[in-house]
């Protein structure tokens, strides 16, 4: 290969030039098919087509006989391998997509053995095809094409680099598609054109196939087919082009009519990974490998699908696949996770949760980004560190993983994977105080996995916890108050970090009289679950009663800003306010909860009534003015839903004293005080703007 930065004629011409180029390599049968396209990169076109990623691929001609650094297939024992692909057999792999469950369509790299065979239809091309063996797990950087790419007006784009031009040429794919790493195709293809990106990086049509129109035309044709590697061709140019939903109708018309093609299915995994439908995806790999056991392109694919799936040992079977090249970066990854997923396993074992959420997320990262697992591992241990909202959020972005898979039957912290999903759904059902949906997932846990130890102990507790909770609420219907408290207490033991309990319980006690063991209870129970409504009402309620003004008066006002157009709260915290007042010996006189909106008629009067220890609001309006007559109702409206706040309206023809003593010149105004000092002027606002202001101020 260090000839190749010389001039063609200084190395004798082609025949020398491919004499040299075969004499320095040699063939490898994991390489891909060279009758098919190959993208080289083992990496997802979800994870690689990061958006605002711009990337550009060129098309061009060229000779048979230039190669990449990175391996032309070519060599020696070419014409025999050339031979072999010829014949026809059971298993034809030529076409399959190249690299792990993420790549783009190649052929296959299947192991041959003596006596197997390997064959494609409709191919008479016998000349090697250029393609680089690069992988990176990230898109290759803008203008910058690795080794063996093929650049535009026949030049190549590294300096140095010669180009043979002959009579003969290889033409890249048709139309507007990423070919990867400096994959080629013979003949033409079907239409070449421009290339262009959408966002994301992800290569959409441009021209001939790349058109709407025309893909359809040619989706009818070739479904119409009953050749299997016709129809699989095509699919792979519309996989290739982005378009992965008719790629993926290709691989079923290819399936249909030749089932027992591995590699049809394998293709047909890329096709789902591709559109986001990883456990379809895994679900033909494993089938892809059990028509072939010896197809190594399966086998990664199915090693990296594994790996995203979180389950480390069945990945690395299918990665060690005898006979098959290491990937590092693959190897790297599942090294990542193996270690990651170890430190949360030891963490969750010993009950410390912040490690095993740090480890867990930190296995995500690495590369099992669509494990079902892990992801409610996240749930459990958010659930322990009594983060319940975090935890539901959580729980609705889980991976759903198809429960067919192989994947879904093998161990995860010691139990059935399948199993663990339904144990923590029951804690967390548990915990937000849906006890039947807490039972149906452990009795499913328990029917899955029979015979785990934990599942077991959790069942048994969340049917007790479920039978305790039905007694006390029966027993608190009947008015046994005591004996509720009794069986709410029966439940606490069995799962001493239920907030529903401790809150059913705190309502025993408020009816008991017994408000400090109400607000002991109450705490307990938000310091679960932070904004807990009732545990809230309870509280504030049993504070009330035990003269703690201070503390109501904070609960309600939380209340408040979470149930704004609750009357019953707005008067409970209107009182608790005067109340809270009168404890600290401070002046308490015309204070008025609710009522009209007061019409204000003298400077006297307006001065008297906006010196009250609450918030007043005041209008200030024309009786003849018409934005004036569309904005007096919302503030008769807002006078119902704030009755903690005086509301006034003034009209200035009517008392020009109130209007200049206040420097009124424009209607509507508004103006807010505060113990008789002005906090807030508004003129004209909006009804939004007014609203804002008001339910500001009210608390």
């Amino acid at each position: 290969m260090s000839h190749l930065g010389k001039p063609v004629k200084e190395l004798g011409g082609v025949e020398k030039l491919a004499d040299q180029l075969r004499d320095s390599l040699s063939y490898d049968v994991n390489k891909p098919d060279f009758r098919e396209l190959d993208l080289g990169s083992p990496v997802s076109p979800l994870r690689t087509r990061q958006p605002g990623l711009k990337m550009t691929t060129t098309t061009t001609t060229t000779t048979s006989s230039s190669s990449s650094s990175s391996g032309s297939v070519s060599g020696r024992n070419g014409s025999n391998a050339i031979a072999r692909r010829s014949e026809s057999g059971p298993n034809n792999h030529s076409g399959e997509l190249s690299g792990s469950s993420e790549t783009s369509p190649t052929d296959s790299t299947r192991n041959t053995k003596p006596g197997q065979t390997r064959s494609e239809s409709n191919t008479t091309t016998t000349h090697p095809l250029i393609y680089s063996g690069q992988s990176s797990v990230n898109s290759p950087p803008l203008n910058v094409l690795p080794t063996g790419n093929i650049c535009p007006s026949g030049k190549i784009l590294k300096t140095g680099m010669a180009v043979n031009r002959s009579s003969r040429s290889d033409v890249l794919g048709s139309g507007s598609v990423n070919y990867g790493h400096g994959s080629i195709m013979r003949g033409g293809g079907v239409g070449t054109g421009p290339v262009t990106t959408s966002k994301g990086g992800v290569f959409e049509p441009s021209n001939t196939l790349g058109s709407r129109g025309n893909v359809s035309d040619l989706m009818r044709k070739t479904m119409g087919s009953l050749e299997p590697e016709k129809v699989k061709r095509v699919g792979n140019e519309m996989y290739k082009k982005g378009h992965f939903l008719e790629a993926l109708s290709l691989y079923d018309k290819a399936i249909a009519l030749s089932p027992g093609n591995a590699a049809y299915r394998s293709n047909r995994a890329a096709a789902l990974t591709a559109l986001g439908r990883v456990g379809e995806a895994l679900k033909e790999c494993e089938e892809a490998v059990r028509l072939d056991p010896n197809y190594c392109r399966a086998h990664q694919r199915l090693a990296s699908l594994l790996l995203r799936v979180g389950q480390v040992e069945n990945a690395r079977e299918h990665q060690c696949f005898p006979g098959q090249p290491q990937d590092p970066t693959e190897l790297q990854k599942l090294q990542a996770v193996e270690k990651h997923l170890s430190k949360c396993t030891d963490a969750r074992r010993i009950r410390d949760w912040k490690s095993a959420l740090r480890e867990t997320d930190a296995a995500i990262t690495a590369g099992a980004d669509f494990s079902p697992q892990l992801f409610m591992c996240r749930v459990e241990a958010l659930l322990k560190l009594h983060q319940l909202d975090d935890a539901q959020s959580s729980l609705s972005v889980v991976p759903k993983l198809e429960p067919g898979t192989n994947a879904s039957r093998t161990k995860f912290f010691g139990m059935r994977s399948e199993a663990y999903l339904f144990f923590v759904r029951a804690q967390i059902e548990m915990a937000l105080g849906r006890f039947e949906k807490a039972v149906t997932a452990a009795e499913k846990a328990g029917q899955i996995d029979p015979r785990n130890v934990e599942v077991a102990v959790l069942l048994n507790n969340v049917r007790l916890v479920a039978r305790a909770r039905a007694r006390g609420n029966d027993l608190f219907k009947s008015e046994r108050f005591t004996e509720a408290c009794s069986a709410y207490g029966d439940g606490l033991r069995l799962d001493p970090s239920n907030s529903v309990l401790y809150c059913n319980r705190a309502a025993c006690w408020f009816k008991l009289g017994q408000w400090e063991s109400s607000v002991e209870d109450c705490d307990q129970a938000l310091s679960i679950q932070p904004n807990y409504i009732k545990a809230l009402l309870r509280r504030a309620a049993s504070n009330s009663k035990l003269e703690k003004w201070a503390d109501a008066v904070r609960d309600y006002e939380v209340l408040r800003r979470e149930l704004p157009d609750d009357n019953d709260i707005a008067g409970s915290l209107f009182h608790a306010q005067v109340a809270l007042k009168k404890s600290r010996g401070e002046e308490v006189y015309n204070m008025k909860f609710g009522g009209e909106v007061e019409e204000i008629s003298s400077l006297e009067q307006f001065r008297a009534a906006i010196s009250l220890p609450c918030i007043s609001v005041v209008l200030f309006k024309i009786a003849s003015n018409m934005q004036c007559k569309q904005i007096s109702p919302i503030v008769d409206a807002l006078c119902g839903r704030y009755p903690s706040i005086n509301f006034l309206k003034v009209d200035i023809d009517e008392s020009p004293t109130v209007a200049n003593a206040e420097n009124v010149r424009i209607v509507p105004t508004f103006k807010i005080y505060k113990n008789g000092s002005r906090v807030k002027e508004l003129v004209c606002p909006s009804r939004e703007m007014l609203e804002h202001s008001v339910r500001h101020y009210s608390f």
